[in-house]
């Protein structure tokens, strides 16, 4: 006869079921990990997703190019221009256009700026959670700091819709440099502080070091790529194997560690970081005048303003933006992949082309969907509280996830 009672003794000599997540505050995002635990040991894990699912695929199947810019920036929310940036260069590879060298330059800044304010708020946000809360203070105020300056570049702060298929929507303002400057010295203060902070720190080391460790043959096997996948000597940094805008005009050096722990995954996003302030510098010195869109309005918008006082403008900018098969970009009949460096890893663009104005096509190779699998192997065998060190060091964004 079925007991109760008995059931809960036989279970407690056993193994528990329980859920972390999706609401637990730790699990960053509509992320649920159900576990079967045997005291503070993990036995087995089983992950679901799919809670945030917003079809950004399909969607994208039924607007302009320009038009799915917008719902880039909902992909990744900590570093959205690096989404707009990857897009548009896809589109542009599939139209076989070449946008100006100012604009490479400016995409360029954006994009390491944008790794910045994402690898700043991932370790704040990891050590937060490790107990440590003056840490994520210090990466507040600079990402902050770096969300000031894309609202002076964008218009806004978080969902940027910067870039256009050829060009950029506004050209910089006329601070920039000295603005950016300002935070790249005190983005190094802080930086020296995270070092002092957690390298030698006792109760950190204790929770990161040897914790989750993704060795070079498994990070191979299971495709990833970015941060995680150099913390475990992948020396895979697309700026260095197929460099895109100015990137082969830079020196910067690629991070790597061979542990693959917990630890690593922090320390190569702090020595990332160092580089793209770097980039950044050098990035500034080959800013030139000069205009900032491909020379053909047929395929690119022009300037705003231009449209409410010239005529070929105004024309222009309503057969790109109208729908209906004689409107829009049309490009050639073209199956095509293009991936970019974003802060987690490959973001990749496959699209595919009937000749309309929108795409036939569009999948999405978001790193944190990539990325994210390996966590059930890691947590078999982990300690119930290394879930939250393992997790953070991920820094897995929900919305290039589910997509």
């Amino acid at each position: 006869m079925y007991s109760y009672e008995q059931e809960v003794v036989e279970r407690s000599e056993n193994t528990v079921h329980m859920n972390v997540g999706p609401s637990h505050p730790a699990m960053h995002g509509t992320l649920r990990v159900k576990m079967e635990v045997k005291g503070e040991r993990i036995i087995r894990t089983e992950q679901e997703i799919g809670f945030l699912h917003t079809g950004f695929e399909k969607l994208g199947e039924h607007r302009s190019y320009n038009q799915f810019i917008t719902l880039t920036d909902r992909l990744n929310y900590f570093s959205p221009l690096s989404n707009n940036i990857g897009f548009a260069l896809a589109c542009e590879e599939l139209l076989g256009i070449t946008v100006p060298r100012r604009c490479q330059v400016i995409r360029t800044i954006l994009a390491e700026m944008s790794r910045l304010a994402d690898h700043s708020l991932c370790v704040g946000a990891m050590t937060m959670d490790l107990g440590a809360f003056t840490s994520i203070l210090w990466t507040f105020v600079e990402r902050e700091k770096l969300y000031d300056v894309f609202e002076a570049v964008t218009g806004t702060r978080l969902t940027t819709s910067y870039t256009r298929v050829g060009g950029l929507a506004f050209d910089l303002p006329a601070d920039f440099e000295k603005r950016v400057t300002l935070i790249l010295d005190s983005m190094e203060k802080t930086l020296d502080n995270l070092r002092d902070s957690f390298y030698q720190n006792r109760i950190f080391l204790d929770r990161t070091e040897g914790i989750g460790c993704i060795s070079k043959e498994m990070a191979m096997a299971y495709g990833i790529t970015g941060p995680m996948g150099r913390a475990s000597g992948v020396p895979y940094d697309i700026r260095k194997f197929r460099p895109y805008m100015i990137y082969n005009e830079l020196k910067f050096e690629v991070p790597l560690y061979e542990t693959g722990d917990t630890l690593a995954r922090y320390k190569v996003r702090i020595d990332e970081m160092v580089q793209s302030i770097s980039l950044v510098r050098q990035a500034m010195k080959l800013l030139e005048p000069g205009p900032i869109n491909y020379e053909d309005q047929k395929r690119t918008l022009p300037d705003k303003t231009s449209t409410y006082r010239d005529m070929e403008s105004l024309i222009h900018h309503f057969k790109l933006v109208m729908p209906g098969d004689d409107h829009g970009i049309h490009p050639p009949l073209i199956d095509q992949y293009s991936s970019t460096e974003a802060p987690n890893g490959e973001l990749g663009w496959h699209l595919v082309s009937d000749g309309t104005s929108a795409p036939y096509r569009v999948r999405i190779r978001p790193p944190s969907f990539i990325n994210y699998p390996i966590l059930s192997k890691l947590l078999e065998g982990a300690m119930l509280a290394d879930l939250v060190a393992i997790l953070g060091s991920f820094n897995i964004i929900a919305g290039e996830l589910d997509r």
